[in-house]
């Protein structure tokens, strides 16, 4: 019966397209009409004489996927299923429990409760393992399952069975359902006396409003002459939003960003409509390879109209406009309607998909591919996608031993137990990882069944493959066979060589166990070197103006 419906909705398809496209001799019109004709029909062999059973509707879902997989990366099908998930990153608001959980070792686990929610108020703690919920074992579920049978209607309670590392019986608890809202901005504050700070992590609904509201709060209070935006990781989100947080900065009237597309009626240019708030403070505005869309319209505005200082490392290229389109039977159509295209007329979009980096940031361009546009005051900056910081720092890549550290849950881990041990610790701002609890650590991932392999030792066994395919491995076989000693990962030494990076994670994790996202960022404040940095240009007035020069050139690559 599924499959015959399937059948009757691509036929009824079908019939329409050939009936408005018999009203015309267009070609590309007969050849869409053609080819769903083609669709139809195969689809139609593939129910009556394939060896199996088909699944009619994960077909057709693979194949929409792999169809809209072909165009770019931001045009997806959004089934039934997950439209509650995509309103929420739209939104940032759900129903449920108020955690982030995680697959680790085959449990699912709390990986953060959120400050001030059910789970918090409810005693859960990042690191418990959920064994039932609503009565059902999680054993064999994803973290998906597991997300929706948390989720439900508001101040309705949920049974949860849990097991606390440590402890030797499980415990059940009935949590109520709330309305949650993730807030935009986790943290702000004064990093100094002259030096505002705001962090926002998405552009979710009203977040402007938000971000004018605490503006004028610290401005009000504290009367700062610098102002720090930290768009750091921040993934994007509502165009609106992005609009009325650099009206808040730039003369009413102002040029913001234009969107440009196929049909010219959904075409538009968005300038500044309301006065704003602040036109003289200094400003820095924070990205790195995770920040895009709407972050990047914030960042490319400000610098294109030479209203701050850019700082630390290209942006991630995503200047593409998507529209939800509903389609029938409650799913909907992400699909790219436009460009986004900054004050100096340059597009934020990736031009080149050929030269990206391993997460999808725009890599280097080649100079074929780039073109010069100017800022207000004449500056020469660059299209080719993502936004060139003035004051462009080094990525700052973890080491393979702190990456697996991570992913392999050992920081997770030894977290935990650290806070099943210590009822408190220091505030954020004075906590430290001493030597003692960094040699305890190190001892910890030691005496675990702890294992990592470096991308270094990686690329020289593929090279001693292709050394032996070749048959040049006997001619060099003892100097393969020193380096690869050499290369070899010595846990005990790349413990002490990556302690910095390492210790920043510990850090991070512990002191979310405590103070929870806002004071995870307050503790890492005084020794982020992208901050230390656009605070020493933003204390010096002369320094910071030397940016906004005629002529300046903000290099590409």
């Amino acid at each position: 019966m599924k499959m015959k419906k399937v059948l009757i909705v691509v036929a009824f398809l079908l019939a329409g397209g050939v009936m408005f496209f018999s009203f015309t001799n267009d070609q590309k019109n007969f050849e869409i009409a053609k080819n769903l004709d083609i669709y139809y029909s195969l689809f139609r062999e593939l129910n009556t004489f394939y060896v199996d059973d088909i699944n009619a509707g994960k077909l057709v879902k693979t194949s929409i996927d792999k169809m809209l997989e072909s165009l770019d990366p931001y045009t997806n099908f959004i089934p039934e299923s997950d439209v509650e998930d995509f309103r929420f990153m739209t939104t940032g608001e759900y129903a449920g429990i108020g955690a982030l959980i995680s697959k680790q070792n085959n449990n699912i686990v709390i990986a953060e409760p959120y400050e001030g929610f059910p789970a918090q108020k409810s005693g859960l703690k990042a690191g418990d393992v959920l064994l039932e919920v609503e009565g059902k074992s999680t054993a064999t579920m994803n973290t998906e399952d597991v997300s929706n049978l948390l989720k439900g209607p508001a101040m309705k309670p949920v049974k949860i069975k849990f097991q606390r590392p440590n402890e030797k019986k499980p415990q059940e608890i009935t949590v109520v359902r709330e309305k949650i809202t993730i807030d935009a901005i986790p943290w702000y504050g004064m990093l100094d006396d002259k030096t505002a700070y705001i962090r926002l992590s998405n552009f979710t609904d009203n977040c402007g409003d938000q971000f004018k509201k605490v503006f004028l709060e610290l401005k009000k209070q504290h009367n700062p002459a610098s102002l720090v935006i930290d768009l750091r990781s921040n993934p994007g989100g509502l165009l609106k939003e992005a609009v009325d947080i650099v009206n808040l900065f730039v003369p009413k009237g102002s040029e913001i960003v234009s969107v440009r597309g196929k049909i010219k009626a959904m075409e538009s240019t968005y300038k500044a409509e309301a006065q704003p708030v602040d036109t003289t403070i200094r400003i820095a505005v924070l990205i790195n390879r995770g920040s895009a869309s709407a972050s990047e319209i914030v960042a490319g505005a400000i610098q294109d109209l030479d209203r701050g200082i850019i700082v630390g490392t290209r942006s991630f290229g995503k200047g593409l406009v998507q529209n939800v389109r509903p389609l029938s039977y409650n799913t909907q159509l992400k699909i790219t309607t436009a460009k986004y295209y900054i004050p100096s007329g340059r597009c934020i979009q990736a031009l080149d998909y050929s030269h990206r980096n391993e997460d999808g940031s725009v890599g280097n361009v080649p100079d074929s591919l780039i073109s010069q546009f100017n800022t207000k005051n004449g500056r020469k900056v660059y299209d080719g996608g993502g936004v060139v910081p003035d004051v462009r720092l080094e990525d700052n890549d973890l080491s393979n031993l702190a990456i697996e550290l991570v992913t392999k849950f050992v920081i997770f881990d030894y977290a935990t137990g650290f806070a099943s041990k210590n009822a408190t610790i220091p505030s954020p701002e004075e906590f430290e990882i001493s030597d003692l609890l960094y040699n305890e650590f190190s001892e910890y991932v030691k005496k675990s069944a702890f294992k990592y392999d470096s991308e270094t030792e990686d690329a020289l066994s593929e090279l001693i493959k292709t050394a032996k395919e070749e048959k040049y491995f006997e001619v060099a076989g003892d100097e393969f066979k020193s380096l690869e000693a050499k290369l070899k990962p010595d846990l005990d030494k790349d413990l002490k060589l990556f302690r910095k990076e390492i210790s920043e994670l510990l850090k991070d994790e512990i002191v979310g166990r405590y103070y929870y996202q806002k004071g995870a960022i307050r503790a890492t404040l005084k020794d982020d070197s992208d901050i230390l940095k656009a605070k020493e240009i933003l204390n010096l007035p002369d320094n910071y103006a030397a940016y906004f020069k005629p002529g300046t050139i903000i290099k590409p690559n």
